[in-house]
């Protein structure tokens, strides 16, 4: 129970044998506000971006910052959240800018991202945005049709190198940085969409680059780093350039994970890397920025689910919840491992190996396979740990299913952030 207990925020406690998260009953907080329901707790993510802070301080003596991933999970208090850190925030396309502009994140803090940027994106962009990561030479076309004199405050331009090399992920999905992969622009493209801005007054003053999510070994950055250096050294950036070697960091989702990587280790290999490559080419050191991601909020998340049906199939118990796919899509997308925690007696001893999943029509809409678990029955309560990160940005009404409220909470408070979705609000876009 204690290494699961470990995959949960750091508030998370056995109090009266039920699960809290700080100071607040999950068995009390499903009862208000009903299942499937998400937790976010605040000191978690506080505390990991803290962390990051201090470790850039310690090891890059250069100006530095961090920036949220909006895919990771946005909504107008999370995008609040990110300010009281003086985070960036990452956006891909109008949607997500709108929520973070909502959310009062200023300009010079909104980052634009997007492997296919339509006109409505970049417009949104150019009118929103502090810097756009350029994905491709179409794209820089677009914006410098788009560029004009009258735009005053006209995002500064990154270009998005493809590197070439793929950190070690779980799952091919999760890696962005290979040579076939869909993202960025070749060396060669770079440096075409690098004069091409020269010529065009564009202003570029940065090289961003990703190569994949949820890694734990920041080895590979070594090989990228370098050929972003080189590409910068080429460019001729003048002292005020910025430079994003991506992010991704990883953290544990089931026991056999833990411990927790490391992100101060992550950092100072980055530092320690950027600093020596920029010493060696003669290069000033840029503003450097990470993009920590899941990192910073995925172990703030629980999910809390409802044990409906118990099916003993061939050997087999399933566990069906009265939430799955629609609300975590990441088993059905990546084959991703979880772990889970009873609501009440956590502490009980594992009688059986379960699968959990969940109330929709397909075979893949499964939470967790084989897990020990203690005895359970219909109307129990379970908690998924890590569960702050690509679960409620992916969701989706299938079965016309409704997504779940959201709670941020903290000392004493329990914050209603996303309401439940409701029948009216399926029915609310139909003619």
């Amino acid at each position: 129970m204690m290494n699961r207990l470990r995959l949960f925020p750091t508030t998370a406690k056995i109090e009266n044998n039920i699960l809290t998260i700080n100071g607040h009953s999950l068995q009390d907080l499903a009862a208000q506000y009903g299942t499937p329901l998400y937790l976010y707790d605040r000191t978690t993510m506080d505390a990991s971006t803290a962390e990051y802070k201090a470790a850039l301080a310690s090891h890059y003596p250069g100006p530095a910052s961090v920036t949220y991933a909006g895919k990771a999970y946005l909504g107008k208090a999370i995008a609040s959240w990110t300010q009281s850190h003086q985070l960036l925030v990452d956006c891909t396309g109008e949607g997500e800018i709108a929520i973070a502009k909502a959310g009062g994140v200023p300009r010079d803090h909104i980052l634009v991202h997007g492997v296919n940027k339509s006109g409505a994106d970049l417009l949104s962009a150019i009118q929103n945005a502090g810097t756009i990561v350029v994905d491709n030479l179409t794209e820089l076309y677009h914006i410098r049709d788009l560029f004009s004199k009258e735009h005053t405050l006209f995002p500064n331009l990154w270009l998005r190198l493809l590197p070439g090399v793929a950190v070690d992920t779980h799952h091919a999905h999760t890696q962005t940085g290979q040579h076939d992969s869909k993202f960025g622009m070749t060396r060669e493209e770079l440096m075409e969409a690098a004069v091409f801005c020269k010529n065009n007054h564009l202003p570029l003053v940065g090289i961003h680059f990703h190569q994949g999510s949820n890694f734990r070994d920041a080895g590979p950055l070594h090989a990228a780093i370098d050929i972003g250096l080189d590409l910068a050294k080429e460019i001729g950036f003048s002292d005020e350039w910025h430079f994003c070697p991506g992010g991704g960091w990883g953290v544990a989702y089931h026991e056999d994970e833990l411990p927790q990587p490391d992100s101060n280790d992550y950092v100072r290999v980055v530092a320690e890397h950027v600093i020596a490559g920029c010493n060696m080419r003669g290069l000033p050191h840029p503003h450097l920025h990470l993009e920590p991601g899941r990192s910073l909020v995925a172990r703030a998340g629980v999910a809390v689910y409802r044990v409906g049906t118990i099916k003993k199939r061939s050997g087999k118990t399933w566990i069906l919840t009265d939430g799955g796919m629609t609300d975590n899509p990441r088993y059905a997308m990546y084959g991703a491992r979880y772990s889970c925690l009873p609501v009440s007696g956590p502490g009980a001893e594992r009688s059986e190996s379960v699968s959990i999943a969940g109330p929709y029509c397909e075979s893949g809409d499964i939470l967790i396979e084989d897990l020990p678990m203690p005895q359970l029955e219909a109307g129990d309560l379970i908690a998924i740990p890590a569960a702050g990160a690509y679960h409620l940005s992916m969701s989706s009404n299938y079965n016309g299913s409704r997504r779940p409220a959201v709670l941020m909470l903290e000392d004493k408070k329990a914050i209603l952030i996303q309401r439940r979705e409701t029948i009216s609000d399926l029915l609310i876009r139909d003619i």
